[in-house]
């Protein structure tokens, strides 16, 4: 029997359909031979720090850092049905062999070996590695089962990038929290979302300490036989003035004269096509045609990837295609063929005889784990949703654009002279739209505007001014991020690089994968450091403010982060080793431990906190949260987890529960006893009063004890 394992229930439901007829268990698909299960995203996860001891309940500075020599997996709460029931398909002695089928990445690949681990299983595993869920796509998978043990390395940095943020991340945060924060604040920090914030931050005072400058620039109008041209004084590639008065006088020396053809060049030009999308580049895409959050465009794209089956695994890093891929394409053309607007451009391709594939479309040096995103050859005649389709179109329309001809321009130069001054005048004629024909609105969906196209001039010809002006202008300061630009910023860990194939030289450099960087920029507006105005981020002044608590902090450093996600790429090779980068982050992080507690400054005020649309202030904290050892404070309606927010903590004693009110000491007996005494005045729903006490149950829920001793009545 062979056991097999997908992320969620939907892949589960495709890979059963994939393999033939199955019934449906709890928890299960069963067929000939065969039993998928499934995780539900994450089953299991790090154990919190009071894990490995009582003294890490509380938020203390000298029991900083914790750093496990061994870290502990528990099961999610929440989702444990789901996972006895996984345990038990492993554990069954009629399966002999287990298929990880998880998504084809380093998550599913560390959910995997949670469940695993957790389950006591030793049963030889072979993993499902696919890029599009397709019933063709499955059967071929299973049909080239890759080995288990050849996925080590990608465990060993899945495993290592989740123990390094749970490393930096406790630390870090009790840290700052314990040493600078009021009662009831946590200062998040992180190893992805620090640097991240501080490329924000940094951007917004560049803003704000920017001084405009005024300048002039000249322009003339050359006149001959009906025609006209125009072109912008310029002396040493300098076009710009800065006394308004100079451009005046200047424009009076030119205004009337007669302007003389010193240079005039024609050069040809080809723009390439754009290289095909990866999870960030359609990320860009999106937010910049359409608007969308980062997030919102990963989740369609998953949708249109396991859902609709209409495009390969969009988690993905590379922007190239493998060369198995090649007898695909033009099924793959058929399908972007499918959207109305495309079909003209999808039959012309399918007509050539032969495709024109280049370096730029398959290479497979540059495909990893996983190849561009690509429509998967099923024609999108299903229903979509309007986000649907948007996105579907951008990820269609870039297949098609990258088989399509170069475009092709005749860029013109022209230098004239009049009274000692010069003028530059540039141009453009269209030879060849190519590529450019599926992108009428360019490639940002903001028409950009061209140069105009000169008349044919020759050097020596004799041109009137016929017309000159000054106008005035103004130096402007960087503009602030959007989603598009800050995923540039992250992938290149800040630096600006404009070319695309530099870019992907540089994408084992960043902040973060393709995979996470939606999720941290969600993460940062969640915890309250930034805040989206229109398409563009903002920092909050919670945000600004750790940003200057950190000062040269190098976990603010995006480089240094960087760093950490280029060994992170190589583990995952096999060309760096698991040990090294955990003993590297377990040094740097004693060291920031020693570092923070050296530090001076002033405690940060806790920023405003919203319960169901109303702000209500954070009090003194009473104790400590026992599901996450945040300190818990007092609100309206409970006594909550203070990290609510920044971890999703929903530990609360809710100050009437069963018709009873609970008061602060009460809480607090709670807390630090792990149960109240016996307590009169509960209330039935008939309305009926009874005593009970409060207790905290094995996963530290607050629950009512029905069996206290009369002795201990309040």
């Amino acid at each position: 029997m062979r056991a097999i394992v997908a992320e969620k229930p939907s892949v589960a439901r495709d890979i059963a359909g994939a393999l033939g007829q199955h019934r449906k268990g709890r928890g299960s698909l069963s067929g000939d031979g065969w039993t998928v299960t499934w995780a539900l995203g994450h089953l299991a996860e790090l154990a919190p720090p009071d894990a490995y001891g009582e003294e890490y309940k509380r938020w203390r500075m000298e029991s900083l850092p914790i750093l496990p020599e061994r870290f502990k997996v528990r099961v999610n709460s929440r989702t444990r049905e789901q996972f006895n029931i996984v345990r038990g398909i492993l554990s069954d002695p009629s399966v002999t062999e287990v298929v990880n089928a998880c998504d084809a990445g380093r998550e599913g690949e560390l959910i995997f070996a949670y469940l695993y681990g957790l389950s006591n299983c030793r049963k030889p595993v072979s993993r499902l590695w696919i890029s599009s869920l397709t019933r063709e796509a499955i059967s071929g998978g299973f049909r080239n089962l890759r080995p288990g043990h050849s996925m080590k390395p990608l465990e060993d940095a899945a495993r290592s990038r989740s123990e390094a943020d749970w490393t930096v991340g406790m630390n870090a945060t009790r840290a700052y929290s314990i040493k600078f924060s009021s009662p009831g604040n946590v200062l998040s920090v992180g190893r992805v979302q620090t640097p991240t914030l501080r490329l924000i931050v940094d951007r917004e005072k560049e803003i704000e300490s920017f001084k405009p400058e005024k300048f002039w620039t000249v322009h003339a109008r050359f006149k001959r036989e009906g025609e006209t041209y125009d072109g912008v004084w310029f002396r040493d590639k300098q076009n710009r003035l800065d006394v308004k008065e100079k451009a005046d006088e200047l424009a009076a020396k030119v205004g009337g004269g007669d302007g003389v053809v010193r240079k005039a060049e024609k050069k040809t030009a080809t723009e390439r096509p754009p290289l095909l999308h990866d999870l960030t580049e359609l990320q860009r895409n999106a937010n910049a045609r359409f608007g969308f959050t980062a997030d919102r465009t990963l989740k369609v794209a998953q949708s249109l990837y396991e859902e609709k089956k209409l495009v390969t695994y969009p988690r993905t890093s590379s922007r190239y295609l493998s060369g198995d891929m090649i007898p695909t394409f033009k099924k793959r053309l058929v399908a972007a063929g499918s959207l109305p607007e495309l079909e003209p451009f999808a039959e012309r391709l399918i007509a050539l005889e032969k495709l024109p594939v280049s370096k730029r479309i398959v290479n497979d040096s540059k495909v990893t784990d996983h190849h561009a995103i690509v429509p998967t050859g099923k024609p999108a005649t299903i229903s979509l949703s309007a986000d649907e389709s948007r996105v579907y179109d951008l990820i269609a329309r870039r297949f098609l654009a990258v088989f399509l001809p170069d475009a092709r321009f005749e860029n013109t130069t022209i230098v004239t002279g009049v009274c000692d001054e010069t003028f530059l005048s540039r141009g453009r004629t269209v030879l060849q739209q190519g590529w450019r024909e599926l992108y009428p609105d360019g490639l940002s969906g903001r028409r950009e505007k061209e140069p105009p196209v000169l008349p044919a001039v020759e050097v020596g010809q004799e041109w009137k001014v016929s017309k000159v002006g000054v106008k005035e202008g103004e130096t402007k300061p960087p503009p602030r991020y959007s989603e598009s630009a800050l995923l540039g910023a992250m992938e290149t860990a800040g630096r600006f690089v404009e070319d695309e194939e530099l870019r992907q030289a540089m994408k084992d450099s960043g902040l973060g994968t393709p995979a996470t960087r939606a999720a941290t920029i969600e993460r940062l507006i969640k915890v309250g450091y930034l805040e989206r105005e229109k398409k563009a981020l903002l920092p909050t002044q919670k945000g600004r403010s750790l940003i200057a608590l950190l000062g040269e902090n190098s976990l603010a450093s995006p480089e240094l982060t960087a760093r950490w996600e280029e060994r992170l790429a190589r583990m995952e090779r096999g060309e760096d080793r698991r040990e090294d980068f955990m003993n590297g982050i377990n040094r740097f992080v004693g060291s920031l431990v020693e570092e923070v507690g050296r530090t001076e400054g002033e405690k940060l005020a806790a920023a405003p906190r919203s319960y169901g649309g109303r702000s209500k202030p954070s009090g003194e904290p009473l104790g400590f949260c026992p599901k996450c050892g945040s300190p818990v404070v007092e609100t309206k309606k409970s006594f909550g987890c203070s990290a609510w927010k920044e971890r999703g903590c929903k530990f609360a004693i809710w100050k009437t529960t069963a018709g009873k009110r609970i008061s602060e000491s009460q809480a607090k007996q709670l807390l630090t006893k792990g149960r109240t005494n016996r307590l009169k005045g509960f209330k039935s729903k008939g309305g009926r009063q009874f005593p009970a006490a409060l207790v905290l149950d094995r996963e530290k829920n607050v629950r009512l004890d029905f069996g206290a001793r009369e002795s201990g009545d309040t």
